[in-house]
């Protein structure tokens, strides 16, 4: 129960979804969480009950990085890990994407997970290293038709993932940084496609989880012990990877 026992971890977009599995998963494993979103209501019930902390955030404004790394460096002195999992996927084709759709997504993504690592890195430094993952996708791997700004953006994050890992290594700073690329797990987002593009409603099902496991969905669990073991000291030796979890969809 102690595998990031004491360790400073922010997550971002955590008041639902992927970064809330990640915050109570970390949480367990004895680590000091800060939870971060733009749902404050959500966000700070979710963190009462599990022992975290939380501050709203809008990860598209750059101020908002210094501030909530000042905070975080106030509070706890110090940063051991960060989760940039804040995003959104609007469904749209390189024909339906509109250009304020393409830069909002760029603005959430790529450009909170620059602002994101690079604030992180100036606290991590002052304390000896840690960790960061950004979250990525399947659609980085291979590409989504219906998401063409997500599939693009995610791309971005992948490629920045190893040109910070490069550098953090070359320059000695103790810290490493991996993406995470999970594909048809249980969250939101993933409901929201399913009804929209195959008018399937998971959630309205008479058994969602034998049709979850029949179509071959995750849980938002095997994604959250992946960011357990990337934050924790058993992958010291990993950095730059790309972490795929997406029951083989990639390899079929």
């Amino acid at each position: 129960m102690d595998r990031v026992k004491d360790k400073v971890i922010v997550i971002t977009g955590a008041a639902s979804g992927l970064g809330l599995a990640d915050a109570r998963a970390l949480v367990s494993q004895g680590a000091k969480v800060v939870m971060t979103d733009i749902d404050a209501e959500a966000g700070q019930s979710h963190a009462s009950d599990i022992g975290a902390t939380f501050f709203t955030q809008d990860v598209s404004n750059e101020a908002s990085w210094d501030e909530l790394m000042g905070q975080v460096e106030q509070q706890f002195g110090r940063l051991d890990g960060l989760v940039n999992n804040a995003g959104i996927a609007p469904i749209a084709t390189i024909e339906d994407t509109t250009t304020d759709m393409w830069r909002r997504v760029m603005s959430i993504h790529l450009d909170a997970t620059f602002w994101g690592c690079q604030s992180a890195i100036k606290l991590m430094k002052q304390s000896g290293g840690g960790s960061i993952v950004n979250m990525s996708s399947t659609a980085a791997l291979i590409g989504l038709g219906p998401y063409l700004a997500y599939s693009a953006a995610k791309g971005g994050i992948r490629s920045m993932t190893k040109s910070i890992a490069i550098h953090s290594r070359q320059a000695g700073l103790g810290i490493r940084c991996n993406s995470v690329h999970p594909g048809s797990i249980s969250t939101p987002m993933v409901h929201t496609a399913l009804k929209t593009l195959l008018g399937t409603d998971l959630l309205a099902e008479e058994d969602p989880e034998k049709t979850r496991k029949a179509m071959g969905i995750g849980e938002p669990d095997d994604v959250a012990q992946m960011i357990v073991y990337l934050m924790s000291d058993e992958s010291k030796h990993v950095t730059g990877t790309e972490m795929v979890i997406d029951n083989g969809d990639t390899v079929i």
